[in-house]
């Protein structure tokens, strides 16, 4: 297994709540990460459909009557199942009792606000990080990290990115869905799912997509909020301060799977990534997740948001640090350029508070020219959040 940076702080909240409840997308290694740190607990994963009619049968039986340690998988599919380890917990009063996971955040988040608030802490894995992969050697190219993407699957077993994101999508990602709203045509669905694709790094535009796909922009919105909570897609919300009217307050929407944006996008190989036009929007969907997991594996609020006004001026990524932004501008070339700072100064001349300033990009230079810091994507965690 590769060692997961989420894995010290688990541990340490192990010792302090009854409940540890870890929530992310289908194959981030979640499963595989609590069964390594609590080998004593026993496993349950009520995604097994015998499992769950074990527990509908007789749910105190299966649970051990709360006298053992549990892992609860996939907690969502039993979304009830939080009232007995609520009883158990409040009996026993042991930390690190009980450990739930969970791929569907409205069903769980719901359950654990009703039964568990106060008892558990949650966090959130995501696939494989940059910071992660550097340790065991794999300092893919830029290129081939787009494609293959961070599936801890895909670097364990060496298997094709192309048919591993085939079997996800149509495997988690529409089932996912399903059980979420109703999807009566999966063809439009698939094809919205590839159309926003196109879109990663733009503002979100619903009226446009519905057009394109044939259906209501409220049906959008729908499938939307089910992609958000399976961890399909992350949604970057527009930085507010005091400079208030000016800014857009549209969203963007970004991939928590790089190697599934690049199936989407029908990309299979990493010399179609350095030609295609897609490319810019490819490598801003990384570093954004990339700075997205940082926070999660730090046991953090993301705090993260981009800033565009109606001037045009823009800064792909923003990090507040104790209400201070700290700005990232993104870009995938991999030689550095002085005017590719210009956006970052303009920043800079309109803020009165910036904690710092950084470009990201994919070469190898690393340094810092008038104040902002220059650095490759293989930096983005230290950069926003320091080792």
């Amino acid at each position: 297994m590769i060692p997961r940076k989420l894995a010290p702080v688990l541990e340490c909240v192990a010792r302090q709540f009854p409940v540890v409840t870890l929530l992310g997308p289908r194959q981030s290694g979640k499963t595989t990460l609590v069964q390594a740190l609590f080998p004593n607990h026993v496993y349950i994963n009520l995604e097994n459909p015998q499992t769950r009619a074990l527990y509908r049968e007789d749910p105190r039986s299966l649970l051990r009557d709360g006298s053992e340690p549990l892992i609860i998988d996939e907690a969502q599919r039993e979304p009830e199942v939080l009232s007995w380890v609520q009883v158990f917990a409040d009996r026993e009063n042991a930390p690190g009792r009980f450990v739930l996971t969970g791929s569907n955040q409205p069903r769980l988040g719901e359950a654990i606000s009703q039964s568990l608030a106060g008892r558990t802490s949650i966090h959130h894995l995501l696939p494989l990080s940059l910071e992660e992969l550097a340790p065991k050697g794999r300092k893919n190219s830029r290129d081939a990290l787009l494609v293959n993407g961070f599936l801890p699957r895909l670097h364990a077993d060496r298997i094709s990115a192309r048919d591993l994101y085939g079997a996800y999508f149509a495997t988690y990602v529409e089932r996912d869905v399903r059980q979420l709203v109703n999807v009566r045509d999966m063809a439009s669905f698939e094809t919205f799912v590839r159309l926003l694709a196109g879109r990663t790094g733009q503002l979100l535009n619903l009226s446009s997509l519905a057009n394109d796909v044939g259906v209501t922009s409220t049906t959008l919105a729908g499938w939307l909020s089910a992609l958000e909570a399976s961890y399909v897609i992350y949604r970057l919300q527009p930085y507010h301060d005091n400079l208030g009217k000016r800014l857009v307050k549209t969203p963007k929407v970004y991939f928590t799977e790089p190697g599934l944006l690049a199936w989407l996008l029908q990309i299979d190989s990493p010399e179609q990534v350095s030609r295609d036009p897609l490319l810019g929007g490819m490598y801003e969907n990384m570093v954004v997740v990339e700075a997205l997991k940082a926070a999660y594996n730090r046991g953090a609020e993301p705090r993260l948001s981009f800033y565009r006004d109606k001037s045009g001026l823009e800064i792909d990524l923003i990090r507040e640090e104790q209400r201070r932004p700290f700005a990232v501008e993104i870009k995938a070339g991999k030689t550095f350029k002085p005017d590719m700072l210009e956006t970052l100064r303009r920043f800079r001349d309109l803020t009165v508070d910036l904690a710092g300033s950084a470009l990201i990009h994919s070469g190898d230079e690393t340094t810092t020219v008038d104040g902002i810091r220059i650095a490759n994507h293989a930096e983005t965690s230290n950069v926003l959040f320091g080792s």
